[in-house]
C-alpha cells in the first residue's frame, strides 16, 4: 500500500513573520447566512456530520444559492475554519509594533493564554475547531488541511516571537511547550472538567514561561492570566 501524502513545515523562528491573512469573500446576505449557520452546525455537531442540504435549510435559501458562493462542501468548511481564524485572531490582537517591547510582548502572550482559558469553560465549548477538523479530513492535499495549517502556522509564529523579544532563552523550545498545553487542554475540557483544565493550563503556562529550564529565577512577570 502506497503511504499518504504528507505535508513538510518549517519550524519557526524569533524572525518568521506571521502568515497573513486570506482576503474575505465580497459581503452577501446569502452568504453570511450560509456561513453563519454552517459555523454553528460543524462546530456543534462535526463536518461530516452534517450536509450541504441541511445547511441550505438552516440558512433559507436555494441550492443554486449556495453553489453560487461555495463550489463544494469542502469550500464552505474552509471558509467555516477562515472565519474562526478571523475571528482568534481579531481577539489575539498584534505584537506591539516595537521590536524591542519586551514588556508589550509578554503582555500579549499572557492575554493570549488568558483569551483561551476563559474559552475552556465557555458554554458550549467542543474543543478546538481546528484540531477536530484535522481528524475529520486526514488528507494532508485538501484545502481543508491547508487552512488548518495556516492557522497553526500564525499561532506558533506568532507565539515564538512573543518569547523571543520578550527574552526567553529558547522561545522554539517555549513555543512547542506552550503549543502542546493549549492543545491537551483543549481536549481535556471538552472530554472532562472544564473548570480543572483551565486552571491546570494557568498553572503549568506560568511554569514554563517564569521558570525556563536550567534557570531558578523568573525571567519575566507574566502578570495575571485570568486565574
Amino acid at each position: 500500500m502506497t503511504p499518504p501524502a504528507t505535508t513538510t513545515r518549517t519550524p519557526p523562528t524569533a524572525t518568521t513573520a506571521p502568515p497573513a491573512r486570506p482576503a474575505p469573500a465580497r459581503p452577501s446576505p446569502a452568504r453570511d447566512r450560509l456561513l453563519r449557520a454552517a459555523s454553528a452546525l460543524f462546530y456543534a455537531e462535526g463536518l461530516r456530520g452534517v450536509g450541504v442540504d441541511r445547511v441550505i435549510a438552516q440558512a433559507s435559501v436555494t441550492r443554486a444559492t449556495f453553489y453560487r458562493h461555495f463550489p463544494s462542501k469542502e469550500a464552505l468548511v474552509v471558509a467555516y475554519l477562515d472565519g474562526v481564524d478571523r475571528t482568534t485572531r481579531e481577539r489575539a490582537g498584534g505584537l506591539p509594533a516595537d521590536p524591542a517591547d519586551a514588556v508589550g510582548a509578554a503582555r500579549w502572550l499572557t492575554h493570549l493564554t488568558a483569551q483561551l482559558a476563559d474559552q475552556l469553560c465557555a458554554p458550549g465549548f467542543r474543543g478546538c475547531a481546528f484540531i477536530n477538523a484535522a481528524a475529520e479530513y486526514p488528507d494532508p492535499t485538501s484545502g481543508v488541511r491547508t487552512a488548518i495549517l495556516a492557522h497553526r502556522e500564525w499561532l506558533e509564529v506568532s507565539v515564538t516571537q512573543a518569547l523571543s523579544r520578550a527574552g526567553h532563552p529558547d522561545p522554539a523550545d517555549a513555543c512547542r511547550r506552550w503549543t502542546a498545553l493549549r492543545d491537551g487542554a483543549m481536549v481535556a475540557a471538552y472530554l472532562g472538567d472544564p473548570a480543572a483544565a483551565r486552571t491546570t493550563l494557568i498553572g503549568a503556562v506560568q511554569d514554563l514561561l517564569t521558570r525556563p529550564p536550567g534557570r531558578s529565577a523568573p525571567w519575566w512577570d507574566p502578570g495575571p492570566t485570568g486565574a
